[in-house]
């Protein structure tokens, strides 16, 4: 039996971020080194242990032709060369003490993770989806690195797709983006940089041809800086920051509090996943949001919630709440791409019939509220505790917490027009995003001025997702009706 960290240890961690560089930052390539996953990594890793709660972020990113072979391994392999956790496996504790390491793999081999396939005809993007959803279901192989890329070419009109997959341990969905960095071109035929390590981080110069990549990686949609303020001041003082006492522990009990599913509909939950995508004007959906006084993620949430409350009123179920986790970006200017900074807020939110502005505005202020939160603050320590308990504890734990989510609802910072990789121009970026124990998960990266919207579906709690599908576009286009609407493209 693995023994985990004493309560000290995991109290540590809380400022591991600010204070422990050998914690929780990337080390330089080269030397073997190892150090421990932090808390909130090892929770996501323990999870695994429940095959309905695993964490694989899938992304496909289409591409108008397929990329140069050679360009694109190369590009990989020296990417991989300057993030340490790209080489590394997670490993036990020395004597079976403590939290899991990042260790070396001593046996790294680049084509285990770097593949390349054709699509079955006709090439279309459901057969894409269609070939991903295995792929992503397959746990990692434990004793190597947490990622593979497949290169998927003979999609019709000569394009192709580039699927890529980590383990939610390995980095989250802004970490994955700020990757990008390292592999995409905004130039077609742009030569392969000198030093690709320049940009790695936002205080040193940017090589020509990264300026467009890297505004577009560091502007988070849903970043709450006011939770990011109150981590730092919270964590050094925990009692000093607080005027509420009553009000921050309601907030990490709601935190840490089982879900009852308010969906009747949606109650099982299955290992049989379904994927599909949705394409929507990224400039709609700003103004949906602006006319109701609001932001793009207003406008966002909203319209997967009236499309949720469409396809039960389908079925004949009037609802009156949906269980909603929204995750919020806590990752600030520097940090490391690998690891988590992310926090995930749960909460309920009205599926009534109400009028579009109503809607935006009514569901707005519940997110803004849980960005804003001083609860979130306190995700690594409620993180630290649970890494004291054993691993089957904390997957019961969280089970209890995440399967009771309906729908979980992801905005993540997208990448500008004109983002190349080894001489293929990406045209659409679709995150496949873990449902994590919820029914649905609906996933927003942009494109230039396209929404490109990832649904992942368990299909044990919604089996006829082509409804579910139909019912979402519905409620994207009742949205974007209040500022006139452009067509949308779904697979």
């Amino acid at each position: 039996m693995t023994t985990r960290r004493t309560p000290d240890e995991g109290l540590s961690a809380m400022t591991d971020h600010d204070a422990a560089p050998d914690a929780d930052q990337e080390l330089p390539a080269g030397p073997t080194r190892s150090r421990r996953l932090s808390a909130s990594d090892t929770v996501l890793w323990d999870l695994d242990r429940d095959p309905v709660l695993r964490s694989t972020i899938t992304a496909v990113a289409l591409l108008d032709r397929a990329p140069d072979w050679g360009r694109l391994r190369t590009r990989i392999d020296r990417a991989s060369q300057l993030i340490p956790r790209m080489r590394q496996r997670v490993g036990p504790a020395p004597f079976g003490i403590g939290a899991p390491r990042w260790v070396d793999d001593g046996d790294f081999d680049l084509d285990h993770h770097l593949r390349r396939v054709r699509v079955p005809l006709p090439g279309r993007l459901r057969d894409v989806l269609d070939l991903v959803q295995p792929i992503a279901s397959d746990s990692f192989d434990p004793v190597r690195p947490l990622w593979e890329f497949t290169l998927v070419e003979g999609m019709r009109g000569g394009g192709a797709a580039l699927v890529q997959k980590l383990h939610h341990c390995l980095t989250d969905g802004v970490g994955g983006m700020e990757l990008a960095l390292l592999l995409l071109d905004d130039v077609r035929d742009q030569p392969e940089p000198d030093d690709l390590s320049l940009r790695l981080s936002p205080h040193l110069a940017t090589p020509p041809g990264a300026q467009g990549l890297r505004r577009a990686a560091r502007v988070p949609l849903a970043v709450s800086s006011a939770a990011l303020t109150a981590a730092t001041a919270t964590l050094k003082d925990p009692l000093g920051t607080v005027t509420d006492v009553g009000e921050l522990a309601g907030g990490v009990l709601r935190l840490l509090s089982p879900v009852r599913v308010t969906s009747p509909l949606m109650e099982r939950r299955s290992l049989r996943r379904r994927f599909h995508s949705i394409d929507v004007s990224l400039e709609d959906l700003r103004a949906a949001g602006h006319a109701a006084g609001g932001t793009l993620n207003d406008a966002f949430m909203a319209a997967v919630v009236e499309g949720l409350r469409r396809y039960h009123q389908d079925h004949g179920t009037e609802l009156e709440h949906l269980s909603i986790t929204m995750p919020v970006s806590m990752r600030r200017t520097g940090d490391a791409v690998g690891g988590n900074r992310f926090t995930p807020a749960r909460f309920a939110v009205p599926a009534r019939a109400m009028p579009p502005i109503e809607q935006m505005r009514t569901i707005g202020a519940i997110a803004h509220s849980w960005q804003h939160s001083r609860a979130l603050a306190l995700t690594d320590a409620v993180a630290g505790a649970l890494d004291v308990l054993p691993p089957p504890v904390v997957s019961a734990v969280m089970g209890s917490m995440l399967k009771g989510i309906d729908t979980v609802i992801t905005n993540v910072p997208g990448l500008p027009s004109g983002c190349y990789l080894a001489g293929s121009e990406i045209v659409r970026e679709y995150a496949m995003a873990p449902t994590s124990g919820a029914a649905v998960n609906v996933a927003l990266v942009s494109v230039g001025e396209t929404a490109c919207i990832g649904v992942s579906v368990d299909l044990g709690a919604v089996p006829d997702d082509d409804v579910l599908l139909e019912k979402l576009v519905d409620g994207f286009r009742s949205i974007t009706d209040v500022v006139g609407h452009q067509p949308l493209r779904r697979a």
